[in-house]
């Protein structure tokens, strides 16, 4: 514990929201606050971003057409991902994978265009717009848990659809369709294991020591 620790109570708020944070699926229509949305979008703006890049931008969706077509971009891959999956395909099509249609608002993430000149911390990693991206999702997900509202990444389409969709400029990318609004209830675990999808792995697991494969 040091001088700059936050609260007991600050503490714990802050691990509830990354404990209980869950990709929602399932949305009870309503709305959310213009003043409560500025807020969630400043939380995502205060991320974490290599260079001072700030590459993310973040489309509103407000035209109820313009979702319905998203949403039939989007039941299109589901397809496709089915017909890849192979033997699974029927498990995965009895899924819910998607709330587009449901909730209270929609935004898709993206990557700015240009993002080549943008050369610190991108020489040799240049992904790192992406990670930066992340990164701000993140914390709109956080946002919106401690505001009490669901929010769902939806990454089944295809890039290029989408952003001629939203006629975006060459070279930038949406890299999620975030469906965000009030929830009856929120998963006590994640929906893939509470579907039996898939179970997540213990993190002793995943953390090594020195060397690739060391447990620590």
């Amino acid at each position: 514990m040091t001088d700059h620790a936050f609260s007991d109570a600050e503490r714990a708020a802050v691990y509830r929201a990354i404990a209980e944070r869950r990709d929602i699926r399932h949305f009870t229509g309503g709305t959310v606050a213009p003043a409560l949305l500025a807020r969630l979008l400043e939380a995502a703006h205060q991320a974490p971003s290599v260079g001072l890049m700030q590459p993310w931008r973040f489309i509103r969706i407000s035209e109820r057409q313009l979702r319905r077509q998203i949403q039939a971009q989007v039941e299109e891959e589901r397809i496709r991902t089915a017909d890849a999956l192979g033997e699974r395909a029927d498990d995965f099509m009895k899924l819910k994978v998607e709330g587009i249609n449901d909730c209270a608002e929609v935004l898709v993430a993206a990557l700015m265009d240009d993002r080549e000149k943008h050369i610190f911390g991108r020489r040799t990693l240049p992904e790192m717009d992406m990670a930066s991206l992340s990164c701000a999702i993140q914390n709109l997900w956080l946002a919106a848990r401690a505001e009490g509202l669901g929010m769902g990444w939806v990454s089944l389409f295809d890039p290029q659809a989408l952003a001629d969709l939203l006629q975006m400029p060459t070279g930038s990318k949406p890299l999620a369709i975030l469906c965000l609004g009030p929830v009856k209830e929120f998963y006590p675990a994640p929906m893939l294991v509470l579907e039996g999808w898939a179970q997540a792995r213990p993190l002793h697991e995943l953390v090594y020591e020195n060397r690739w494969g060391v447990s620590a």
